[in-house]
């Protein structure tokens, strides 16, 4: 196996400014060793990582990172900048900048080297020597653990506590693999009555490269500095290895420090328990581990793992609408597969028996094996019951998005009641609020420990469900009913001008975020106007199918009219575009978008919103809330929705054509310098 990082990928005068440019300058490097294969489609790929979450850290560090099929092998490449360049962090821009490759299928023994560098890059005396070394050479040989004699002392010392020595070999140096899988193990002889506080903790990240295991470091270092036993249990991309039930069991408390959901977090019921996002565990472990001690002392637990749940996780200083969000897609996110089944089945019954199916017999009294308006209404009748479900479940999982399993059950019943009451969807959209709510202030209450086990089973649905029933029924139910009706009626009313304005305004949302969070609102309204259908509820959802199909169908047509503006990546993408376009799979604009966001996204908001506002003046109407081309057979006038969706295409590719011919009009050259390269990025 070749060498992750050699003196040909390190850069002690990085020159850039930006992170894109560093990125771009150290990416060059590998291109040129061809351990990259696309530099575009792979920086396209670091731009679409950084923007999950910021990647700088404190202590100077910058660590963009990401998967890739773009990458041939597990590399590493690292940049010194004199000036800084800022990558997100709390206290400034990084001076040391690694760029981390990881292909998109890397084993489990690369992924482990490199999860080893992101835990050394916790020490101290690690990042010093770097910063002091004159020879990349050297500084090669010290990331991979290879240091002379002389800078031995940095390097051994970077280990992390409870690590054996180093071999004299680089990938014993470098890999401690042992530490994260197996600290349960290693840490079993120690656990005796004696010990003053126990912690379990789990730590993940969207890659699992890097933040994983720095947190995780940093965790079992501030949990040593307090006194505190610690076990670290690290869903990262090498696999993890489970804590052991009885260490989950004789923990005291338990730290989430995660931004993706952290699998299996039902083993740590009933336990004080504090949830973050992954850097606050690298940059406050010393107040997590405080933190969580606090409320143990206090008696506060919670009923199924963290207060809030993986779906929720992000950094500490989200706010409550940043939640709200979080929460609100939560419901949209599970809710959507019924509306999709649910709908489909319904506009096929429609399609099969005609409308007055909906008047037919049920199946189960009357069904002719040979008659094709029995097969339209078993369609019909399985379709509308799948509906049916529509408002329960976006109750019952926006909150469970707030509280974890304990708010399923109050959730579907404030559902189930906003149905009763013909609250509809906003009825659906309250209830689950309050179901998150009431069970997030259940488990603040302090339990005795002999009672902490019945608590999820028994105590916590049965108290929320009767609070959120009567709130449903004699507080807020009426006049949210009210409310729904009102919305229909309006939808009802919609025509000329002003149902226009709506179809653009639908249209911009679809094609802002290009699957987003804004995205899912425009789609859940209309969807949730197919709850209580009328002509223009049906309206709203033939407009924002429309404008959703449009973002790939463009960038489709782009790579195939102007290929020179697209890279070969983006031309094999584009292939694909023209499938999830006609199937109205917005997302499928995103690899473009992530790669050139200034230019695709403007263009696809202009063609969506041209798509959305002529379906509008067309009066287009759709009963099924999927499909794209595949169910223009049951769209109220389908040639004109046809017209509204190849206008709007049409808009979007030539804008984006036009963005990106202006760029590609300017003087182009390859950098040869980092600083030159700067340059170019910083024109594009």
């Amino acid at each position: 196996m070749s060498e992750m990082i050699t003196a040909d990928l390190v850069d002690l005068d990085l020159a850039a400014t930006t992170k894109e440019a560093a990125a771009r300058s150290l990416a060059e490097r590998m291109v040129a060793l061809g351990r990259v294969t696309d530099l575009e489609g792979f920086l396209g790929d670091v731009a679409a990582r950084e923007a999950q979450m910021p990647t700088g850290l404190d202590g100077g560090i910058g660590i963009p990172h990401c998967r890739s099929a773009h990458v041939t092998e597990p590399t590493l490449a690292f940049g010194r900048s004199a000036a800084g360049v800022d990558f997100g962090a709390p206290d400034g821009p990084a001076d040391l900048i690694f760029l981390i490759a990881a292909p998109a299928g890397a084993d489990d023994a690369h992924l482990t080297i490199l999860s080893s560098l992101a835990r050394r890059l916790m020490d101290e005396s690690f990042t010093s020597a770097l910063r002091t070394t004159a020879d990349a050479d050297a500084a090669a040989s010290l990331i991979r653990g290879e240091a002379p004699a002389t800078d031995a002392g940095p390097a051994a010392e970077s280990q992390s506590p409870g690590e054996p020595e180093p071999a004299a070999g680089p990938a014993e140096a470098v890999a401690p693999a042992a530490p994260a899988d197996a600290a349960p193990d290693e840490a079993s002889p120690a656990r005796d009555d004696d010990a003053p506080f126990r912690i379990v903790a789990v730590t993940s990240c969207p890659t699992g490269i890097a933040h994983t295991y720095m947190a995780a470091e940093s965790l079992q270092k501030a949990a040593e500095a307090a006194g505190v036993h610690i076990d670290v249990e690290t869903q990262g991309s090498a696999g993890f290895t489970r804590l052991d039930p009885e260490t989950v069991r004789a923990a005291d408390g338990v730290i989430f420090a995660h931004d993706v959901p952290v699998r299996d977090k039902a083993r740590f019921a009933g336990k004080p328990t504090v949830d973050v996002g992954v850097k606050a565990g690298i940059s406050r472990a010393a107040a997590l581990v405080d933190e969580v001690r606090g409320k143990a002392e206090r008696g506060e637990v919670s009923a199924a793992g963290p207060a809030t749940p993986a779906d929720s996780a992000g950094d500490p200083g989200d706010g409550y609408g940043t939640r709200l969000r979080k929460w609100l897609m939560s419901g949209v996110s599970y809710m959507v597969p019924f509306v999709a089944a649910g709908g489909l089945l319904i506009a096929l019954g429609f399609a099969i028996g005609g409308y007055e199916i909906s008047d037919a017999k049920s199946v189960a009294e009357h069904f002719v094996w040979t008659d094709h308006t029995s097969w339209a209404a078993l369609l019909f009748q399985v379709g509308g019951l799948a509906f049916s479900f529509l408002v329960p479940v976006l109750a019952g999982y926006i909150a469970y998005g707030m509280a974890d399993r304990p708010g399923l059950v109050p959730g579907f019943v404030g559902g189930a009641i906003a149905l009763t009451i013909n609250a509809g969807f906003l009825g659906g959209l309250i209830a689950g609020l309050l179901a998150g709510a009431t069970v997030m202030a259940i488990q603040r209450v302090p339990i005795p420990a002999p009672l902490r086990g019945i608590m999820p089973v028994v105590v916590i649905p049965l108290v929320s469900s009767a609070v959120v029933g009567f709130l449903m029924f004699l507080v807020v139910g009426k006049p949210i009913a009210e409310l729904q009706k009102a919305l229909t009626d309006w939808l009802s009313g919609l025509s000329g001008a002003n149902a226009v304005i709506l179809g653009v305004i639908l249209g911009l949302m679809m094609c802002f975020d290009l699957g987003g969070p804004l995205n899912k609102v425009a789609y859940a309204f209309a969807v949730g106007g197919l709850a209580n259908p009328n002509e223009g509820s049906l309206k709203v959802m033939a407009a924002v199918m429309a404008a959703g199909m449009v973002p790939p169908l463009a960038m489709a047509l782009a790579t195939v009219v102007r290929k020179r503006l697209f890279t070969r990546t983006e031309r094999e993408n584009g292939k694909a575009a023209w499938v999830l376009g006609a199937s109205f799979i917005t997302e499928g604009a995103i690899p473009f978008a992530a790669a050139d966001p200034l230019r695709v996204i403007p263009a696809a908001m202009a063609g969506g919103a041209v798509s959305g506002g002529l379906s509008m003046a067309f009066d287009c109407t759709l009963r099924a809330p999927h499909g794209g081309i595949f169910v223009v057979p049951l769209i109220g006038n389908p040639f004109l929705y046809l017209v509204a969706i190849v206008a709007g295409t049409l808009v979007s590719t030539a804008t984006v054509v036009l963005l990106k011919g202006l760029r590609k009009a300017q003087p182009e050259q390859a950098p040869a310098q980092a600083e030159e390269g700067t340059k170019v990025l910083t024109a594009a």
